[in-house]
């Protein structure tokens, strides 16, 4: 009785119907039927593809219950990954809004020795935030390499609801964020204080959005439970590619910072240059999609 109450659960849990998981199996939805009736069992491969589908180990799915071992987050995995969104988020727009903040205190007339310091605090203290959570995150996926997927489907499709607004609210604060700009500068002379005025709202709107677009996205691969324990148990050539990934991100982010830095210094470029920063961010996610190891999988 518990394989053919663990399988019901499991369905219903994830929102399908008989004929969907009798597909998927490739089987007959009658076979189904039957499995949650008790009147038969499936092959042993058909038990382990179930297993593999949902997440669960064999002996859970056949003697115990699967409902109880999904009661409690024992790894604390969902407060985890919250605190972790929270912080990359910030910390990512933290360092185009701090640019956005020494172009208003240009505007003011600060010194320029003063405004090179702010931001050079700003930024490290936001890349000493990212560093330390992606090693915090590491260390987390080490200690719990497999998770069992305690979000129901109501969980999840009510975050589905809320990325829509994450996502649409972003967009639509950068296309407002240019109208502004637009208008603005109808109305006063591209000329100091402002421009610097005016480039600096831009960039704070902008942070704004890029700290929205970022928490979503994290948020949204939490509830990916299945992705994450495909990650911390990959095959060698999964690993020697997603190695590659970070071998040439880390590379390509170097390379912007290094890029920042010499046209701050050589040209006075430090308000203009931070496109340098969207640019290494595009790159990164065209070499996250060139090589995915999962590119070819359904």
């Amino acid at each position: 009785m518990a394989f053919s109450h663990n399988l019901q659960f499991l369905r219903t849990r994830q929102g399908q119907t008989q004929e969907q998981l009798a597909e998927i199996l490739e089987v007959s939805r009658q076979s189904v039927s039957k499995w949650e009736s008790a009147q038969s069992y499936p092959e042993m491969d058909t038990i382990l593809r179930i297993c593999d589908l949902y997440q669960v180990n064999l002996d859970t799915l056949l003697r115990g219950s699967v409902e109880d071992s999904l009661v409690e987050d024992t790894a604390q995995y969902d407060k985890f990954m919250n605190r972790y969104s929270r912080r990359m988020a910030l910390a990512i727009g933290s360092i185009i809004a701090g640019v956005g903040l020494c172009g208003l205190l240009d505007a003011k007339g600060v010194s320029e020795y003063l405004i090179f310091a702010v931001l050079l605090l700003i930024i490290a203290v936001c890349v000493v935030v990212i560093v330390a959570s992606s090693l915090q995150n590491e260390n987390f996926r080490k200690a719990y390499p497999t998770i069992a997927d305690f979000y129901t489907e109501q969980e999840k499709q009510a975050f589905r609801q809320k990325f829509v607004w994450f996502i649409s609210g972003g967009v639509g604060a950068i296309l407002f964020d240019v109208a502004l700009l637009l208008l603005f500068f109808s109305k006063f002379p591209e000329e100091e204080p402002f421009e610097s005025y005016a480039i600096s709202v831009f960039l704070l709107i902008v942070a704004g959005a890029v700290t929205s677009f970022v928490y979503a996205g994290i948020q949204e691969e939490k509830y990916k439970i299945d992705e994450y324990n495909r990650d911390n148990n990959p095959t060698p050539e999964v690993k020697k590619r997603k190695g590659l990934i970070n071998t040439v991100c880390g590379a390509l982010m170097t390379l912007v910072t290094a890029l920042y830095v010499g046209l701050g210094l050589a040209l006075d470029l430090w308000r203009a240059a931070w496109w340098v920063f969207a640019v290494g961010g595009i790159l990164c996610a065209v070499v996250n999609i060139v090589l995915d190891p999962y590119r070819n999988e359904d």
